[in-house]
């Protein structure tokens, strides 16, 4: 008999060997808001299939914790490519990227036929063929279709995907170490994810598929309120930056991880970093430029710049900087840091913390006068925070906007109307900054831009010696939470959006990350999320960070930088 200690009431009972998650679930008495999708054996996330066949601590979670999400999302996803092949045999899915709360998605309907570019592979789906295979979803998921989880050794799964034209996953899995791999199958669909499922299909009750773009939109359920749809929320400048980048991968012949690892392979790891570095910088320079114009004709006088976590955004400021020196401007750099109110004034989270995120947390109505003040061509003398001892001091610092000066002002609010609603539009030039994760694992495998920022953050922290990676990962759902609140809702004001990844990003940070994310004790709960990072970044093949420039924006978190932070 085996010994099961569930975390979720710490009650211990004895099972046979060979026992489900999903058999051993209700013996525990667990009294959840929302379905349970899945479940943690000893931090690792399982499907509820899984058996159990040695002593465990199993944490059940429902579509509330991210890891259920992930679950149920994953799952959502085999559904609609069956239901894809359903409606259009032989059509060819792309699950391409998360946008307005949703995932964007496409599809090729004759695939076979898509090296003679047939005006019905060129044209966007229509909404009577988006609804037809939003209604086979849902007839998949009345039928509560089991996933099916087949274990094989890689060259047989490689071979499965092989006769099915899977040649993304094909390359994905023939660039891998994997000596096994695990493949699922709905129905006669056979699909590949990197990750748990739930155990079937009548698990998705809460779904949307509607036509968007040129494609459709996969909508999910509200994290905190899964009984319902996330709010769709429009991000037409944030689709153009993706589109662009997928029109970028297709040049570069670089639309998934097998694509990157069979070109580090080659020997093209060099060349794909320089392309990537220039294409960076051509932009960094349009921007420049567009500034130095509307600086002649609008007279443009403050440029704001913000992003999530680990965005870049530093960096980019520092190289828009010499970009604008090389316009002919002279930038100053104007820091709300220095406007923090005292410490003893800073908001609280609920649990106690101070919530130096919170909008609250910097004096705006001070900032907005000396902002004001400053475009009027006055001196000011402005404050210098002191984050030793939480206080706010005047050094006689002062600052003055004379003939050809900028102001750069960069932080988590720059973009919120509230920090600069004394300003005229017209004087201001937003921009918002992410790493829009540009590769996807396979076709049907996106990468979440949240997981490239966190491995950025957990390499960054660990050598500046700020904090180990378990306590990184412990902070990051507060760090999201915040970008909720505070970034994300005002990415669409701005001018222009600058993408800071690269296409070659995670064979670089994998060298970097995997020695940290090891370093996360096995008997914490944080454990989980650094084992899931490793088992996604070990898709890439390393290539060292050696052919990076100086002045690259990845060199902020893998160091090596020649600017000074």
């Amino acid at each position: 008999m085996l010994q099961i200690r569930c975390t979720n009431n710490n009650q211990t009972k004895s099972f046979t060997e060979g026992s489900s998650l999903l058999d051993i679930f209700p013996e525990f008495g667990l009294d959840f808001k929302h379905p349970v999708v899945s479940a943690k054996v000893n931090n690792t996330s399982q499907g509820l299939k899984f058996r159990l066949w040695q002593n465990r601590d199993v944490e059940f979670v429902d579509v509330c914790n991210p890891s259920g999400m992930r679950a149920y999302i994953r799952s959502l996803c085999f559904v609609l490519y069956k239901a894809a092949q359903d409606v259009f045999p032989g059509c060819k899915l792309f699950i391409e990227h998360p946008i307005s709360r949703g995932y964007y998605c496409n599809f090729v309907r004759n695939f076979k036929n898509i090296t003679a570019k047939s005006p019905e592979n060129k044209r966007g789906l229509t909404v009577e063929e988006v609804e037809r295979v939003r209604q086979r979803m849902q007839e998949i998921i009345s039928l509560d279709m089991p996933f099916r989880r087949n274990e094989a050794p890689t060259e047989e799964a490689i071979r499965i995907f092989k006769e099915r034209g899977f040649t993304d996953k094909v390359r994905l899995l023939e660039t891998s170490e994997k000596v096994y791999t695990d493949y699922y199958t709905l129905g006669d669909t056979v699909d590949y994810y990197y990750g748990a499922l739930v155990p079937s299909a009548g698990y998705l009750k809460v779904f949307g598929l509607e036509q968007y773009g040129e494609g459709m939109l996969l909508r999910v359920p509200d994290k905190n309120n899964p009984e319902q749809l996330a709010e769709m929320i429009p991000q037409p400048m944030t689709f153009d930056v993706y589109k662009e980048q997928v029109k970028w991968n297709v040049i570069m012949r670089l639309s998934n991880a097998g694509d990157v690892n069979k070109a580090c392979q080659n020997g093209r790891a060099p060349e794909l970093i320089q392309v990537s570095e220039a294409l960076q910088e051509k932009k960094i320079v349009k921007i420049a430029e567009e500034i130095e114009q509307r600086y002649r004709e609008q007279d443009l006088k403050v440029v704001l710049i913000t992003g999530p976590s680990s965005s870049g955004k530093t960096t980019f400021c520092k190289r828009l900087s010499i970009q604008l020196l090389a316009c002919g401007l002279r930038p100053i750099s104007f820091s709300t840091d220095d406007y923090f109110v005292n410490r003893v004034d800073t908001p609280l989270l609920p649990n106690g913390q101070y919530d130096f995120d919170n909008f609250e947390a910097v004096d705006h109505k001070l900032l907005g006068e000396h902002l004001v003040q400053l475009l009027e061509g006055k001196d000011v003398e402005v404050p210098e925070y002191n984050f030793t001892t939480g206080m706010r001091e005047w050094n006689g610092k002062k600052l003055r906007i004379k003939d050809k000066h900028i102001l750069i002002i960069e932080g988590i609010h720059a973009l919120n109307p509230r920090l600069t609603e004394n300003i005229p539009e017209g004087n201001k030039y937003k921009i918002y900054t992410s790493a829009l994760t540009n590769v996807s694992l396979d076709d049907h495998n996106w990468i979440p831009t949240r997981d490239n920022r966190l491995l950025r953050r957990i390499i960054r922290d660990y050598n500046k010696g700020a904090f180990s990676a378990r306590e990184t990962i412990k902070q990051w759902p507060n760090v999201c939470a915040a970008e909720e609140k505070w970034i994300f809702p005002y990415q669409e004001n701005a001018d222009v959006m600058f993408n800071s990844a690269l296409s070659i990003e995670f064979a670089i940070l994998r060298n970097h990350a995997e020695p940290i994310l090891r370093s996360v004790p096995k008997n914490c709960p944080e454990y989980a999320e650094a084992h899931r990072l490793l088992k996604f970044i070990h898709y890439f093949t390393p290539v060292s960070d050696k052919e990076i420039p100086p002045t690259s924006i990845m060199r902020e978190f893998v160091g090596g930088s020649s600017f000074k932070y």
